[in-house]
């Protein structure tokens, strides 16, 4: 009776050895799927990094696109500026405003035959402008007729005129010396190259007479007096 205790106690003792050893291994076999199911997420996020990285890659591209968009705005800008600055150095100064000069005529005849009048435009403003090329003028008759003059053979020189620099054209004519001179000047209408205003200068006194008619007077494009 006892060995067949001891051998159903045997038999019991192996069968829980056996049901603990399973638990153990339950256990340990679950650990290991969690385990195993842990590491496979960062694999499954690791494979769905490059298309998260294709994404992103897209996304950064647009974002390099934007910020490198952004940046050649400035930038872009920062040339316009440039070019406008290179512009504005390149570019020709305005024309000097009728406001702004103060404006002379006198006699300046070399000879008795030969009749010039010098008009001389002073730069009165505070900035460089131009006063190239050939002005308009009228002479005014005593009758108070007045009568544009033509311009003569030659060519227009740069004229630029700093704050206080001068310009000179001529008007030029052939004197009449036998005292019957048809024309009788009172005024010179003045108005300087590309301008519309106008100013009125007294005929100098001690001018020679205008031989022929006032279509014969020509007038000289500008020049620097220095």
């Amino acid at each position: 009776m006892k060995s067949t205790r001891l051998t159903a106690l045997a038999a019991i003792s192996v069968v829980a050895a056996l049901s603990l050893t399973a638990c153990d291994n339950n256990d340990g076999s679950g650990g290991d799927a969690s385990s195993q199911g842990s590491s496979s997420a960062p694999s499954a996020s690791s494979s769905s990094s490059p298309a998260a990285n294709g994404g992103s890659t897209s996304d950064s591209g647009s974002g390099s696109g934007g910020a490198q968009a952004g940046d050649a705005k400035p930038s872009s800008g920062g040339t316009n500026d440039a070019a406008g600055g290179a512009t504005n150095a390149g570019a020709k100064v305005t024309f000097c405003k009728t406001q702004d000069l103060a404006i002379d005529a006198q006699d300046a005849a070399p000879d008795k035959e030969t009749g010039r009048i010098d008009i001389t435009m002073i730069n009165r403003g505070s900035t460089t402008c131009s006063a190239t090329g050939f002005p308009g003028v009228d002479i005014k008759d005593v009758d108070h007729t007045s009568n544009p003059i033509a311009r003569g053979n030659a060519q227009p020189r740069i004229t630029t005129l700093k704050p206080g620099d001068a310009a000179v054209f001529d008007l030029a004519y052939a004197i009449d010396s036998s005292g019957s001179s048809l024309a009788s000047p009172t005024d010179i209408l003045v108005t300087p190259p590309n301008e519309t205003h106008t100013v009125s200068l007294a005929w100098p006194e001690g001018a020679g007479d205008i031989k022929g008619a006032y279509t014969d007077v020509e007038v000289y494009p500008t020049h620097t007096t220095k």
